[in-house]
């Protein structure tokens, strides 16, 4: 069984918890912690990710197959940070007083055993839109699709039902972006804002082109689960995409980088990405999350 967030819809507000583990952690206590977390993190109200460095350490590099740190690609043409997160949790509701008080209780919970690098809330934006404005996410499978997507299969308990996560945290320069007439817009993005309509004759940077999941030889779905984020003056998209493999991801990673063609997502005009890091969402089991792939059984 998967974490049933991870196919919900977008909640009206989010917080995310981005964790490195300290060096002088003690596997013992490590181990009683994450068993605790597994018991309490219900996979809907919250979803739990673990990295490489944290699966590694736990248990071996092949634990998780498929499962590997956020990589540049080669020839990227822009900067692309990776950013690694050992624990990552994304806290899902609609008051975001609530999750405030949700991430402090995990904050102090957790600061025995890992340093928290990213503490950040999110929110539902027109019904699922960027702050730019435009509709994120327009491409993503439903249904069965979404499942065949999204979560692994086929591997055996422990890991059936998981999920192998990309994030990056991007910024937007909004003043960059009111500056270009409305025609501009749409051809950076691909779309017509008006009605979402894709631009058939659009540049080859735009983003719906280079982003084109059935464009990729294989095809490279991902299911988004991305939400707008405000901060300091400060404000962009928190992209998720979650699925069986993450070179879905990274294929279109790399083109959206120039790495293929030297042409690089308009995007990148206006917007860039402060962090990245891939992780491993456990499936469920018996109503809690599942750690049996990394030697973690009550």
């Amino acid at each position: 069984m998967f974490q049933p967030g991870i196919l919900e819809p977008v909640p009206a507000h989010g917080r995310y918890l981005g964790c490195a583990l300290r060096p002088d952690a003690d596997l013992g206590r490590l181990r009683h912690l994450l068993r605790a977390l597994a018991a309490e993190v219900d996979g809907r109200s919250a979803v739990l990710g673990l990295g490489a460095g944290l699966v590694t350490r736990l248990a071996s590099a092949d634990a998780v197959p498929g499962l590997r740190d956020f990589r540049a690609p080669v020839d990227a043409r822009v900067d692309l940070p990776a950013t690694p997160f050992d624990l990552w949790l994304w806290l899902r509701g609609d008051d975001p007083a609530a999750l405030l008080w949700q991430a402090e209780a995990l904050v102090e919970r957790l600061t025995p055993a890992f340093s928290i690098t990213e503490n950040l809330p999110a929110f539902r934006h027109a019904e699922g839109r960027d702050l730019t404005g435009y509709e994120d996410g327009t491409e993503n499978p439903v249904g069965d699709a979404a499942l065949a997507t999204a979560f692994i299969d086929g591997q055996g308990a422990g890991l059936d039902g998981g999920s192998l996560l990309a994030v990056q945290r991007w910024q937007h320069d909004l003043a960059a972006f009111r500056a270009l007439a409305p025609a501009q817009r749409d051809l950076a993005i691909g779309r017509r804002l008006a009605d979402n309509e894709e631009i058939e004759d659009a540049p080859e940077t735009a983003h719906v082109k280079r982003t084109a999941q059935e464009d990729f030889a294989p095809e490279a779905f991902v299911l988004r689960r991305s939400m707008p984020w405000l901060s300091e003056g400060r404000g962009g998209l928190y992209f998720s995409a979650f699925a069986q493999r993450l070179d879905a991801f990274e294929a279109q990673l790399a083109r959206m980088a120039g790495a293929e063609d030297g042409q690089v997502d308009a995007l990148f005009g206006f917007s860039r990405p402060l962090s990245g890091a891939t992780l491993w969402c456990p499936p469920m089991h018996d109503g809690r999350i599942d750690l049996r792939a990394l030697r973690i059984i009550d």
